[in-house]
């Protein structure tokens, strides 16, 4: 049965969309989008301040016939998901017993670039799997026929009831098929297609072609006024390329015959040759230093505001009053300046305190609420704080600064004895510092996504510690409010407690 819900942009303009029980989230936010004039990659759905798992569908979401969704921007960082790609036979027979590999991905990677991912060898024990680049000869009952063209074997991806075969599915992220966190399935099979394997290669060159240029703009600064000899170089060596890979599909097709009746692949140099697609995904950040990186929150109100207290936690009670007198009566005393012996046996307490800190734990938090921490030692200094940071950095060459809360000291990058972390700042234990962009960084540099793929892959929830319950007033004592002045005896013949001077009762009685 069809019904409908609205969804609020960020502007506060409101559509109606159209669902049924099997429609998913995702098709919802590309209709509200659509309807918005708003790209669907850069938003979110919320329900009474809750995020929406996107992969489900309306009947599963738990959501009633005319909700009231939010449009909410999505977080520029992606988030890492744990992926697993069950393989078919016999490729499934590499990987006994599940016959699946699996690997912790970010959220913004097309499956396209998820299946390079898996059959590149890193994620795969070093095991090259042919995925992208299969062919396989005509045959009839069995038996080859024809002149041995190669015909192009498609991957159809299923994950829950979906299924992905095309090339326009393929550039989807995990992200727009609604995984932003946790983990996900994808069930691998192959279809045979009537086109060639070198039509095939030609048309995922077309595709695919847009997003690596993208990805080289990213990488490589353009040229200058002066010189333009990289456009150039670009340009004369997409000529080539292009005959390259027609001659290589030419060879792929005489070579590999004989394999292809075996096992369906072809050599292992075809999905070798786009390695461009490929993403380094698990390379190393730091070679020295652990590095602990923690996600952002999924929820944009603060876990204490979603506490429910009651009053009776935040009334005064005795001892806070007696603590606040004994304070303005220490206050309140006269005080001798101390001696130069008492100067001079505090300065060296508080070298010996220092010199006994051997390391501390400094906690980055960034503009995107994503978070970094490091272990640092009495000789690091204000510059390994920012070597650190630009390491993990996505744009590392834009300038900032890092600023102690609430936010009036400002860590230099500087490796002087006076920049030490420890004996210079006096930092002695966990520290918070905050990261604040140079006021020089333009806007367009701030709303890019501020951690690398490699960085935000490895990123971890939060975990935030129980809290105890509150004492109870029969535990903590009695609050100020509850006290009560005790009631004096009534000695006066009226009941009122006071009583009548000798003087006063004579006057107005009888004469």
């Amino acid at each position: 049965m069809a019904t409908n819900v609205k969804v609020v942009g960020t502007d506060l303009r409101q559509v109606t969309v159209k669902v049924t029980p099997g429609t998913y989230l995702t098709d919802v936010l590309e209709q509200a989008c659509e309807k918005l004039k708003v790209p669907s990659s850069k938003y979110l759905l919320k329900h009474k301040q809750k995020q929406l798992d996107l992969s489900n569908t309306f009947r599963t979401s738990g959501l009633v016939p005319g909700a009231r969704l939010e449009l909410v921007i999505r977080s520029n960082t992606p988030a890492a998901i744990n992926v697993a790609l069950q393989l078919p036979p016999p490729e499934s027979n590499l990987f006994p017993p599940s016959g699946r590999v699996t690997d912790k991905l970010p959220s913004d990677l097309t499956l396209w670039q998820l299946m390079r991912q898996f059959e590149s060898g890193k994620s795969s024990q070093g095991k090259n799997i042919n995925i992208t680049a299969r062919g396989v000869a005509q045959t009839n009952n069995g038996t080859a026929a024809g002149s041995g063209q190669l015909y192009y074997e498609t991957p159809v991806l299923t994950i829950e009831s979906r299924t992905l075969s095309t090339f326009a599915d393929f550039q989807k992220t995990l992200s727009q098929l609604g995984y932003n966190s946790g983990s996900v399935l994808i069930r691998l099979s192959f279809r045979k297609t009537e086109t060639t394997l070198a039509d095939a290669m030609e048309q995922i060159n077309q595709f695919f072609k847009t997003e690596e240029e993208k990805k080289a703009q990213e990488s490589t600064p353009g040229p200058t006024a002066g010189d333009g000899t990289p456009a150039s170089a670009d340009a004369d060596a997409q000529a080539p390329n292009g005959e390259l890979n027609a001659t290589q599909a030419e060879n792929q097709e005489t070579d590999a015959s004989n394999a292809i009746q075996e096992g369906g692949a072809i050599p292992s140099s075809a999905p070798q040759e786009p390695s461009s697609d490929a993403m380094d995904v698990d390379e190393p950040i730091s070679d020295h230093r652990p590095i602990t990186i923690f996600s952002a929150p999924a929820s944009g109100t603060p876990a204490a505001a979603l506490r429910d207290d009651s009053d009776e936690a935040f009334a005064p009670r005795i001892e806070h009053a007696q603590a606040h007198q004994r304070l303005l009566k220490t206050a309140g005393e006269n005080k001798r300046l101390p001696s130069d012996q008492e100067l001079e046996a505090k300065a060296v307490a508080e070298a010996a305190r220092v010199a006994a800190i051997k390391s501390i734990k400094i906690k980055v938090r960034f503009p995107d609420n994503f978070s970094a921490e490091w272990p640092f030692g009495p000789d690091d200094t204000g510059a390994s704080l920012y070597a650190e940071v630009r390491k993990i950095m996505a744009n590392n060459t834009a300038p900032f600064k890092l600023a102690l809360p609430p936010g009036k000291t400002v860590i230099k990058d500087d490796s002087s004895p006076s920049s030490k972390l420890i004996s210079g700042y006096r930092l002695s234990s966990n520290t918070l510092v905050n990261f604040m962009w140079d006021d020089k960084v333009p806007q367009a540099v701030r709303k890019q996504p501020f951690l690398k793929s490699s960085a935000a892959g490895r990123a971890q929830q939060v975990v935030v510690p129980k809290v105890p319950e509150v004492e109870g007033e029969s535990e903590a004592g009695p609050s100020i409010t509850s006290i009560k002045p005790e009631p004096r005896p009534n000695t006066g013949s009226e009941g009122s407690g006071f009583k009548k001077p000798k003087w006063l009762k004579g006057l107005g009685g009888k004469k």
